[in-house]
């Protein structure tokens, strides 16, 4: 039996390394499996999963990922980072955005400060300290970017020191320090405010209802309605819309035969054919009261259409929802927004900023009427522009590779800075001009996480070499140190929020873990706040969250 058990591992480890394409799926795959799996409402998710496979089929196996391989996955992954922080990085830097610059920039240089003295207290090797930051605040932009900086050479290494070995050592910190830095991260902005005193769902309420909270269209409906009830002509329009629709409906109002274009002032007459689109439990609060409800016309009623609208114009800019009240302006109901990839509440407070992305329901033409206002209409979002975002990679890895001599030290943005400033540039242009560069928010995604996810597997297959070696000679203390790099930052960064910059409670907790890059701990503060008013400052923070903490990754390099 043991022979038979020798002979099948025998044949197990040479089927994986013949075939590199089998162990680099399956270790995908096994990722997800791992990171879909729950400790009550608690998950490591697909990174951490894919991580921890790494792990595992590096140190039994002994697989290495072709380093070819892994640069695809990399440059995917910081290309698609800028080109989602592109439109809000440079426009926010120029309005509102200085608070949640400010809140990212203290969150990672007090990281950065704690990385350094720890490292400097423990007498870290080479790659050690860059690999405590990205593990403790579970980045993978700082850890991408280090470790290119040190295989591009654009950082001084120590001459007693191969490469490899150093990269080998962020990779193996890393997955030692980031267990704690997912599950402590998301412990403490869920335990925080209690001990705070601070009730999550209270705030984010108190918010919504100073914000005059808008109705979130769910379950759309159309429905028509004949006017018999001679109470609502004696009604002007816009008192029945105030009383009985909430601000959210559009309205088609249809006499003799013939679409009809009213005011506010105006009356309905008897017999009007009413059509009206909204949520479907408008139709439960009287405005059903309007007569008895009619098949739609089909052959006068305008077929309701979708789209996704990018906001560009400038008009529009620092414009509420509550101002351009588009449900009555345009004819059409906002569903979602959505800002640097994250879904914004509905409220008639927020403040459209560019990039923004709104889907919208209506009749084709308001839809046009409302694009051409607010900046370009994407009803084909399965396009991507792949010439644009191929030559955007290349153009990227070309900057990369520019370095100036300054004291005998080369200095350059190398691989990773490259393909960020390509990302952030493409994205912006895209903002100004939504023709160029359409890159659809489900072909982002894929091509992100999958960038991430092949990059996270080489990161596993390398520390799996030596992880139990590491564990076993300095485990505890990297593990205590990547605690306080956790933790202290979070606290920091609070107390600033909060005495400084005065935000609401719910607000600042979404701007954490922004400025962390975690979207595990946002949903956390979502689901303690009950409302989606948290992603509001996760989307303030977390383009500058990016581009800092993939700063601070080289930084270290160069001061560890």
């Amino acid at each position: 039996m043991p022979e038979l058990f020798d002979s099948f591992w025998v044949w197990l480890q040479h089927l994986m390394h013949q075939n590199p394409v089998l162990p680099l799926f399956l270790i995908i795959g096994l990722g997800y499996v791992i990171g879909n799996f729950r400790v009550g409402s608690f998950s490591f998710g697909s990174v951490a999963g894919v991580l921890f496979a790494g792990i595992i089929f590096g140190h039994f196996f002994g697989l290495r990922i072709n380093p070819g391989a892994q640069a695809v996955g990399f440059a995917l992954f910081i290309f698609s980072v800028g080109y989602q922080a592109g439109p809000r990085f440079f426009s926010a830097i120029k309005e509102d955005g200085l608070k949640y610059f400010a809140l990212a920039l203290v969150v990672t240089l007090s990281a950065v400060v704690i990385t350094l003295v720890a490292a400097r207290l423990l007498q870290a090797d080479p790659g050690v300290s860059a690999g405590l930051l990205a593990g403790g605040l579970t980045s993978s932009p700082t850890l991408a970017a280090a470790q290119d900086a040190v295989r591009s050479g654009t950082v001084s290494l120590p001459d007693d020191w191969d490469r490899e070995a150093i990269v080998g050592n962020i990779a193996t910190t890393y997955a030692i320090t980031y267990i704690f830095g997912l599950t402590g991260l998301i412990s403490i902005i869920k335990y925080m405010p209690r001990i705070l005193g601070l009730d999550m769902a209270a705030e984010a309420a108190r918010l919504e209802r100073e914000s005059q909270q808008a109705i979130s269209p769910t379950n759309i409906t159309t429905r028509c309605y004949r006017v018999e009830n001679p109470d609502f002509i004696k009604m002007a329009l816009g008192e029945i819309r105030d009383t009985y629709c909430e601000r959210i409906p559009v309205s088609t109002v249809i006499r003799d035969g013939e679409k009809i274009e009213l005011e506010k002032t105006d009356h309905l007459q008897l017999n009007d054919i009413v059509e009206l689109t909204g949520p479907r439990r408008l139709f439960t609060r009287g405005i059903q009261d309007l007569g008895p409800e009619i098949p739609p016309e089909w052959n006068i009623r305008r077929v309701q259409d979708s789209a996704q609208v990018v906001v560009t114009n400038k008009e529009v800019f620092g414009k509420t929802l509550g101002e351009l009240n588009i449900p009555y302006g345009f004819g059409v109901l906002v569903q979602h927004i959505t800002r640097t990839g994250v879904q914004l509440p509905h409220s008639n407070e927020l403040t459209l900023t560019k990039g923004d992305v709104l889907t919208i329901i209506g009749p084709a033409t308001s839809i046009d009427r409302f694009g051409e206002y607010a900046g370009e209409i994407e009803r084909d979002i399965s396009a991507t522009d792949m010439k644009t975002f191929a030559f955007g990679i290349a153009a990227g890895a070309l900057l990369g590779m520019i370095s100036v001599p300054v004291g005998g030290v080369s200095l350059g943005l190398g691989a990773a800075g490259g393909l960020l400033a390509s990302g952030l540039i493409i994205g912006y242009l895209r903002s100004i001009r939504p023709t160029f560069g359409r890159l659809p928010e489900a072909a982002r995604w894929v091509l992100m996480e999958f960038g991430l996810l092949l990059f996270m597997a080489g990161v596993g297959l390398q520390a799996g070499g030596n992880i139990v070696e590491t564990l076993g000679h300095s485990g505890p203390t990297l593990i205590l140190a990547g605690v306080v790099i956790t933790v202290v930052p979070i606290a920091v960064a609070y107390f600033f929020g909060s005495k400084v910059l005065k935000l609401n409670p719910a607000i600042l907790m979404g701007a954490l873990t922004g400025a962390m890059t975690s979207g595990a701990a946002l949903s956390v503060v979502t689901a303690e706040a009950k409302s989606a008013i948290p992603a509001i400052g996760y989307a303030g923070t977390y383009a500058f969250g990016n581009v800092l903490l993939m700063v601070a990754g080289p930084l270290l390099i160069l001061l560890g």
